[in-house]
């Protein structure tokens, strides 16, 4: 998940030119009420800015801006870093024609600005932008037409000056796609086309056409090489039926087919993607139902180098395995049979050379096979099996489609070759099986597996239309997943969300609503799941898909959210991830007035620069600052404050119409007078309205920034404390700095306090789970308590003596000895006693017959009886030991 490290830079910020790429025409600023109606009135796509490498193209109006944002980062940087130097500036009133003018200063001084204009010949405003695979060619879509750009060189940016550019152009159908005609719901280049040449246009009528322009061939540009017909194709019996779309302009009436089939968007999976995928075209209707072609190829088509190989050994792998088989039915063989043909021809074709782009290597260029058809079957509807049920008709109106297609398997189509095949590495991981997501007008999305994998089917041939009929089942697509990207509040009928792409991971993308911009990432359970398709082990399986299921899901990351949630007039166009060494992992997106910018972290997957171990350099990297802060969108005031009032047009075209002369008359009660009131409170109301509601946005903002600026003092202090205590530098309970080792002794000692106290309770927690809980005897303590009874039946058993061990013995002996003294000793101190009891008298005579030292004899009878209180303890501890263990 990335995160956002700082919001929209200075240098797309009011007033530097990065800005103006963004703000709308002069004309449309000063009648902002009239073009805000008019976004509002077009409900569709709104895919705006298209890049080429760090190149951005920014359609605003019926013009296209041009830019290099690295090239304006720079001299915006390269002028506040002279600014500086010069001192302050101060801001006038006019300081946006004074900007005008210190761009046309530096210009006129040779400096270049790094962007241009963009003129185009379009009749409306432009919808959608569209560059080709190799960057050499746009589509500028608007809701009828379509405008093919020849893209001019980067070196027009680095020119000094500001004069719009004209760049060939041709108009795309000019009897096709024209505003008699159905809308256009897609225009998408096809991966396999011949440098980046074929483009696909899908009406909101369900009519396909495949488009191979050539700057050579002015007719190409005229008619369609294919064009098909869903509606007619859908119905379709047999490979000789006509399945164009009728040239003619004709008013159809009302069909089931014309609603159900009505077109909200159209894509192609990746080109190096695994299987039919690059050439199968999915569509997505507006009520809900999912359509594939496969293949659609133009007549002129490069492949990638593996791709013929192995659909090769698919269709023979497939052909082998069902050609003997008795329960496979007709159909499939026949599909099968169509497949060999098919592959067939191209393997008859002797591919030719053509040179690529610069910088690009020569590619192979083969010819769409004619057998069995150049128009594939329609396969669909699909059903949506496990898609959860709702009642809301927002989540079934489907705005967008997203297919990511399966991975290359590299391992099979290699398999007996000493060499390896190289691929990038984004071709060679992930699953194994197509995604395919969609995108509702809720902003519910539905995350869906092709576990069936979508392959090129045809029509039968008229001979046996009948014999094998029509298909009985309808393919399915299997929801692996659901999840709302808004909440019920932020959910409306008009409102349009839409893909796009990510630099990053092609299992990641991003989510644009009118108001919001969500980021998804797949990545934690895909390749988890593939680990499991592809493990040898059974056991268990079940068990761990459905913990897969169940468990950890997909990442989702609300990065954006409009201020203005409410107001409809202001939706963000859909955005584009860059990725670029000078510009980082950065993001940008726009409503009509100014741009959406985000700059994430780099991505961990980055390959790091490889260093030497040295002390020089750890002494010279550059030291990162604390990331403690909360990035926060710059607050930019409503460019209602900007717009001029409508009023002084209203009184311009009372002027010049019938009733000028009530102008100057004094005010009469009249229809004409009342008419003209209604009018004026209208414009009056609308405005002040807008204004009051930008006004207290503006004072929210004021009360936020307050709040927002003592959390950051708040957060400073913090780490401003936690750095002075680990410094040493914090005060202490006198208010006093202490010293660094004074610091260190007090939190060493701090340290051992709280790891004794935690040793007693660890030790006293011992104890008493030892006490309340019986455990058996280890094989040493069975051992003691059996020589603790052993030395107990010698002691207190004399008949075990004899068949005891010598040890046994010698200690039954010691112990009578000890018992025999003791009695000895015992009798004589009671003489000793008596003979003292009789008086000093006779003790002086006794103890001179004995003649025996006084002090001797009181040591020796102390003697006595301290060998006699140890052994009486010896026996009373073994005795209760003895009792303890029998207890326990």
């Amino acid at each position: 998940m990335p995160k956002i490290k700082s919001y929209t830079p200075g240098w797309l910020l009011p007033p530097s030119p990065g800005h103006d790429l963004f703000a709308p025409n002069l004309e449309d600023a000063h009648a902002g009420s009239c073009y805000t109606s008019k976004v509002v009135s077009k409900s569709g796509p709104r895919r705006t800015i298209a890049r080429r490498g760090t190149e951005v193209f920014i359609a605003v109006g019926k013009e296209i801006r041009w830019a290099d944002l690295v090239y304006l980062k720079e001299r915006w940087d390269d002028k506040a870093a002279e600014r500086r130097g010069g001192g302050a500036r101060v801001k006038r009133e006019d300081s946006a024609d004074s900007e005008d003018e210190v761009i046309r200063a530096s210009v006129e001084q040779g400096y270049a600005e790094g962007f241009r204009t963009i003129i185009t010949s379009v009749g409306s405003d432009i919808q959608q932008l569209v560059i080709s695979p190799y960057a050499n060619f746009m589509a500028v879509v608007t809701t009828h037409t379509i405008r093919i750009l020849l893209l001019p060189d980067s070196s027009h940016l680095t020119a000094p000056s500001l004069d719009p550019i004209k760049p060939k152009s041709w108009t795309l159908g000019p009897t096709t796609h024209v505003i008699d005609r159905s809308p256009i719901a897609s225009a998408i280049w096809h991966p396999l086309g011949v440098n980046g040449s074929a483009l696909v246009t899908v009406t909101k009528d369900a009519v396909v056409r495949l488009w191979e322009i050539s700057q050579k061939d002015r007719w190409s540009f005229d008619s369609p090489s294919l064009t098909i017909d869903l509606q007619k194709l859908a119905d379709g019996t047999s490979l000789d039926q006509n399945f164009g779309a009728p040239s003619d302009v004709t008013n159809k009436g009302f069909s089931p087919d014309s609603f159900e089939m009505d077109v909200a968007a159209a894509c192609f999976a990746g080109r190096g993607s695994g299987g039919w995928s690059p050439m199968t075209l999915w569509i997505a209707m507006r009520e809900g139902d999912v359509y594939a072609l496969c293949p659609l190829l133009p007549t002129h088509w490069a492949p990638p180098p593996t791709l013929i190989p192995s659909l090769s050994i698919s269709i023979v792998g497939n052909l082998a395995a069902i050609e003997d088989d008795p329960n496979v039915s007709e159909q499939a063989k026949l599909l099968a049979q169509q497949q060999l043909d098919w592959m067939s021809d191209l393997d008859n074709q002797e591919p030719r050379l053509v040179d690529g782009p610069p910088g690009e290597s020569p590619t192979e260029i083969f010819t769409r096979p004619s057998r069995p058809s150049v128009v594939p079957r329609l396969q669909g509807p699909f059903d949506l099996e496990l898609s959860p049920e709702s009642e809301d008709d927002l989540d079934t109106e489907l705005t967008d489609i997203f297919a990511i297609g399966q991975r290359l398997d590299t391992d099979e189509l290699m398999m007996g070759e000493d060499e390896e095949l190289e691929t990038e590495d984004i071709e060679g991981e992930g699953l194994s099986l197509p995604i395919i997501c969609l995108l509702s007008s809720s902003g519910q999305l539905r995350v869906c597996l092709d576990l069936d994998g979508v392959q090129a089917q045809w029509l039968p041939p008229r001979n046996k239309s009948k014999a094998v009929g029509r298909l009985t089942e309808s393919p399915s697509l299997l929801t692996f997943q659901s999840m709302d990207t808004l909440s019920s509040i932020e959910a409306t009928e008009h409102g349009w969300p839409m893909f796009s792409p990510d630099v990053t991971s092609r299992y990641s993308f991003y989510i644009t609503h009118p108001s919001s911009i969500t980021y998804i990432s797949l990545s934690p359970w895909v390749f988890r799941l593939e680990s499991e398709l592809q493990g040898d082990s059974q056991a268990g399986s079940e068990f761990r898909i459905d913990l897969l299921v169940n468990g950890q899901s997909s990442t989702r990351e609300r990065l954006y959210t409009s201020p203005t949630q409410s107001d409809a007039h202001l939706p963000l166009a859909v955005s584009v991830a860059i990725r670029d060494p000078d510009l980082g992992y950065f993001l940008l997106s726009a409503t009509p007035f100014e741009p959406i910018a985000l700059t994430f972290d780099t991505p961990d997957d980055d390959l790091s620069p490889i260093r030497s171990v040295s002390p020089i350099f750890e002494k010279d990297a550059e030291v990162q600052p604390l990331d403690f802060y909360e990035p926060r969108p710059v607050f930019q005031p409503s460019h209602v404050f900007n717009e001029s009032s409508v009023l002084p047009d209203l009184l311009n075209r009372l002027l010049t119409s019938r009733h000028k002369t009530i102008v100057n008359q004094e005010v009469r009660l009249s229809p004409l007078t009342l008419q003209l009131f209604t009018e004026a409170h209208q414009i009056l109301s609308d405005e002040t309205y807008r204004l009051g509601v930008a006004a207290a946005e503006v004072f929210r903002r004021c009360v936020k920034l307050q709040d927002e600026l003592r959390q950051q003092v708040t957060k400073a202090n913090e780490v401003k404390a936690r750095v002075e205590a680990i410094t040493g530098e914090d005060q202490d309970e006198d208010g006093e700095a202490e010293s660094s080792n004074a610091a260190m002794e007090r939190r060493l000692q701090s340290a051992k306090g709280r790891s004794e106290a935690l040793s007693q309770r660890l030790e006293k927690m011992r104890k008493t789970v030892g006490k309340a809980t019986s455990r058996e005897l280890s094989d040493k303590e069975k051992a003691w308590v059996s020589e603790v009874h052993a030395l107990d039946a010698t002691l207190f058993e004399p008949s075990a003596t004899a068949d005891g061990s010598s040890r046994l013995r010698q200690t039954r002996r010691r112990y009578e000895e000890v018992m025999q003294l003791r009695d000895e000793l015992v009798e004589e101190a009671e003489k000793l006693g008596a003979v003292t009891g009789e008086g000093e008298e006779n003790l002086g005579t006794s103890t001179t017959d004995l003649r025996i030292p006084s002090e001797l004899r009181r040591a020796k009878v102390n003697q006595v009886k301290g060998l006699l209180e140890r052994e009486t303890a010896l026996v009373d501890a073994v005795k209760a030991r003895l009792e303890r263990l029998s207890v326990g």
